[in-house]
């Protein structure tokens, strides 16, 4: 069984960072994309980051390129969202995805909330 566990979120001011956290566990890909979506109040779930397996290239959305830097550690199958310079608007639910093929996973999700 493919598990997700996010850690990490929390409050912080504007301008300020936190990094998430997302441990992989019961999967045997060899080739997945794995990274965050998040989901505002009142918006539609959005792509925020991802990294693939197969050659390490990232993918940022608009919004958070030059603040957010995605990473990951092998060792551990564990994701991380680096997110520097935070806004209001980047307040939201923020949920680990591992996909391969047709296969999508989801973590529980984590409060980022990021006050004015």
């Amino acid at each position: 069984e493919v598990q997700l566990v996010e850690s990490g979120g929390g409050l912080v001011q504007a301008g300020g960072s936190l990094r998430l956290s997302c441990a992989a566990s019961g999967f045997t890909f060899d080739d997945y994309s794995i990274g965050w979506f998040r989901r505002a109040p009142g918006k539609e779930r959005e792509g925020v980051s991802c990294i693939s397996s197969s050659d390490g290239s990232t993918y940022y959305a608009d919004s958070v390129k030059g603040r957010f830097t995605i990473s990951t550690d092998n060792a551990k199958n564990t994701v991380y969202l680096q997110m520097n310079s935070l806004e209001p608007e980047d307040t939201a639910v923020y949920y680990c995805n591992l996909s391969s093929g047709s296969r999508s996973y989801w973590g529980q999700g984590t409060q980022v909330t990021v006050s004015s």
